[in-house]
């Protein structure tokens, strides 16, 4: 049997769909249309197919009228279509470094790398820019980085700085020093009196990671 080969149209499409259940979570697929400009029935026959690939997953959730509405997400599948940085050496790597060093040897090799990475992000972050110009420069350098990192304006007052992706997610599974010293980058490159806290971990089954952040001055946001 011959395998029909994709439209490149067709392929961007589906990558686009991909994109947004990535960045977005769960939608439906008049959503995904609406997102898109496409029509509903097209949406639909693209998700059909990236199910039957398993890609997408559908749940139906009651709504207080009519049929339950029919929300689409992203399966462990999906990761593919997302950088993951070498997971797997990452791994060898983090264990062999524990096996030679010890914990403590560890740790020294997460400051360095966390040391590293705040020496480079400085060239790139502003340091008398102003919180939002900062969080803005920030989510470029991470989105560069395969983070697909993005900032909101948020009710209370504050920012969410939030990471879509994280590229090396099965390292920092392994070692959750990772994440403890993307905390302390994050707060030495956006400065003092800045409160940064994480509210959503990928590492704890959530879609994404987010940090809310809150200055001294009052949050001015326009997109």
């Amino acid at each position: 049997m011959v395998r029909k080969r994709r439209q490149p149209e067709e392929r961007k499409t589906r990558r686009a769909l991909v994109h947004l259940l990535k960045t977005e979570g769960s939608l439906t697929s008049a959503q995904l249309a609406d997102r898109l400009g496409l029509t509903a029935m097209g949406v639909r026959q693209h998700l059909y197919a990236l199910q039957s690939e398993k890609f997408v997953t559908v749940e139906e959730r009651r709504v207080p009228i009519g049929r339950p509405a029919k929300h689409w997400q992203l399966t462990a599948e999906a990761d593919r279509f997302f950088p993951d940085a070498y997971s797997e050496l990452s791994v060898s790597l983090i264990g062999a470094l524990g096996d030679a060093f010890g914990a403590e040897g560890l740790k020294r090799v997460l400051e360095t790398r966390c040391a590293r990475q705040q020496a480079a992000y400085a060239g790139r972050i502003n340091p008398s820019a102003s919180l939002k110009e900062k969080l803005q420069q920030l989510a470029r350098v991470r989105t560069e980085e395969g983070y697909m990192a993005e900032v909101k304006a948020s009710e209370k007052g504050s920012f969410l700085f939030i990471e879509n992706h994280c590229p090396i997610c099965v390292a920092a599974t392994e070692c959750q020093g990772f994440c403890t010293a993307e905390l302390d980058l994050f707060r030495k490159v956006l400065g003092p009196n800045v409160e940064l806290e994480r509210e959503e971990h990928i590492i704890s089954g959530a879609r994404r990671c987010a940090y809310r952040v809150k200055g001294a001055e009052p949050v001015e946001f326009n997109g």
